[in-house]
């Protein structure tokens, strides 16, 4: 799959999590040209949504700042099919929009705009497969979470359903920048996870500095940053956006 390919080809891959629309459709577009000139290998690209149980504050008030915009899913497909050529966009929504919007219909419409996935986290494992059927016939990418209180057996279960990456949560709780991630423990649950699948593992959840980065490097295939990317230019638009984006992802290498 595409998504695959484009991790496998760094070590680690950087993954960069922008939400659409916010503070504009005209500068997420910008931003999405930004991280991949500066070396990302995919975006993970938020559908703005009212109840995101997996956001902290940065990406909740995100979304609230794109919906007041009237962002909707149709206008995020329409931008990853602008930026299809440029970078491989994984959507990254919650199940509500899907359901509305169709389960067939979203992946069908989301293999035309060129997405390479979709993740939505709160799906459970038991629930997963009428959508990750749907993406895998499109040939789209479904990664799928294991968080640190996952049991061995069901993360296995999970890494194993999962297409694209397994996406590991590297703390409890909801997204956000804040203490560095437990590299102990999530070394050892990647060691299990290993054994289970031949994907590429991402970890996200509370990456946000370089330390980070070089603390993971030895264990994951990749790393998602998207509350501190968020943060490097919240309040701004257009270029000064676009500038504070790039000094941040160089900040990370």
């Amino acid at each position: 799959m595409q998504l695959e390919r484009a991790l496998r080809a760094q070590t680690p891959a950087f993954i960069a999590y922008l939400m659409a629309g916010d503070p504009d459709v005209e500068t997420t577009e910008m931003l999405i040209d930004a991280v991949a000139r500066c070396g990302a290998a995919a975006v993970e690209l938020g559908v703005p949504y009212g109840d995101p149980l997996a956001d902290g504050p940065t990406i909740a008030a995100a979304g609230q700042r794109a919906l007041s915009k009237g962002v909707t899913l149709r206008d995020v497909l329409a931008l990853t099919d602008r930026v299809r050529e440029k970078i491989p966009i994984v959507l990254f929504t919650y199940f509500n929009p899907v359901y509305r919007y169709g389960v067939g219909a979203f992946a069908a419409d989301a293999a035309k705009a060129g997405a390479a996935g979709a993740i939505v986290p709160d799906l459970t494992l038991e629930e997963v497969e009428p959508l990750r059927e749907r993406l895998q016939e499109r040939n789209l990418a479904m990664p799928l979470l294991v968080a640190p209180t996952t049991l061995a057996y069901r993360a296995a279960e999970i890494a194993r359903k999962a297409t694209g990456f397994v996406y590991v949560v590297s703390r409890l709780g909801v997204t956000g920048a804040g203490k560095a991630p437990n590299v102990k423990a999530l070394r050892a649950q990647i060691a299990t996870l290993r054994s289970a699948t031949h994907l590429p593992i991402a970890v996200g959840f509370g990456v946000s500095h370089r330390s980070h980065v070089k603390a993971l490097a030895p264990y994951a295939d990749a790393f998602i940053v998207g509350s501190a990317l968020i943060d490097a230019y919240t309040g701004t638009r257009g270029s000064e956006a676009l500038e504070r984006v790039e000094r941040f992802v160089q900040s990370l290498r």
